[in-house]
């Protein structure tokens, strides 16, 4: 008997929703689910029949990010990390939160272009915390979708940022109550549809030519960061804290 699918897709018309669904890993992603997304978000942007998306996890959790005991090999060809974060799409996708964003999980909903929350959702990026920095996204786009300082806070300090305020500061589109986050996006994503998906697709070309300079730059950035804590004693330190369930003793070496 095989396993059930760690990634679902199911087509609403014109809307492709995406769920994530390994809710007893609190949906962090391994290799089986970025392929999982990696095969949905193709299908996302290779179906011209499919107008708009929806990427969500499951009723309690968005994404705890990379599974740390089996996501080594979680990202693919053409989206990078987890299937999702590399890419530069032309359909637009909304991101559905309920629960925790954390970690990658907070980089996935980054890599969106638009966001719905309900008033559970919660937003971080407690990699420093772990010895680490965040390698997906977040070292360029929490800034973009963030004031500075903010954005600053969360990927220094590990401290996180509530559905409520995240919407007050921008990051998300549209707050909803608890439940309800994915029926929003959907309705969301039923408006973009009402728009000519020839007009929608050259603005979001038009948009993402306007960043790419930034997010290549921003990509460099992120890799001579990645490198520096790769050759750290408290990166060592920080993931074997993480497993043997303890504070990290920092060596700053």
């Amino acid at each position: 008997m095989s396993a059930a699918p760690t990634v679902v897709q199911e087509l609403h018309g014109r809307v492709l929703v995406v769920r994530i669904d390994r809710e007893h890993k609190r949906n962090a992603i391994d290799a089986e689910t970025a392929r999982g997304l990696d095969a949905a978000l193709n299908r996302l942007e290779d179906d011209p029949d499919i107008w708009a998306g929806v990427l969500t996890g499951t009723g309690t959790v968005f994404s705890a990010g990379t599974d740390l005991r089996a996501g080594a090999d979680a990202r693919t060809d053409r989206g990078g990390a987890y299937g999702v974060v590399g890419r530069r799409r032309l359909t637009p996708l909304v991101a559905a939160v309920e629960g925790p964003a954390v970690g990658g999980g907070m980089e996935i909903a980054l890599a969106c272009d638009l966001v719905v929350a309900s008033r559970s959702a919660w937003f971080a990026l407690p990699e420093t915390r772990r010895g680490v920095v965040a390698t997906s996204g977040a070292l360029f786009r929490a800034p973009h979708a963030l004031p500075p300082h903010v954005a600053t806070e969360l990927l220094v300090a590990g401290s996180s940022l509530d559905a409520e305020r995240g919407y007050h500061l921008g990051l998300v589109n549209r707050l909803t109550e608890p439940g309800r986050a994915l029926s929003t996006a959907r309705e969301l994503a039923d408006d973009i549809c009402r728009s000519s998906p020839v007009s929608v697709r050259a603005t979001m070309a038009a948009l993402h030519e306007d960043r790419a300079a930034a997010e290549d730059a921003g990509w460099s950035a992120t890799a001579r960061a990645s490198d520096t804590v790769a050759a750290s004693a408290d990166m060592h330190e920080g993931i074997a804290a993480f497993f043997e369930r303890r504070e990290p003793r920092w060596s700053g070496r």
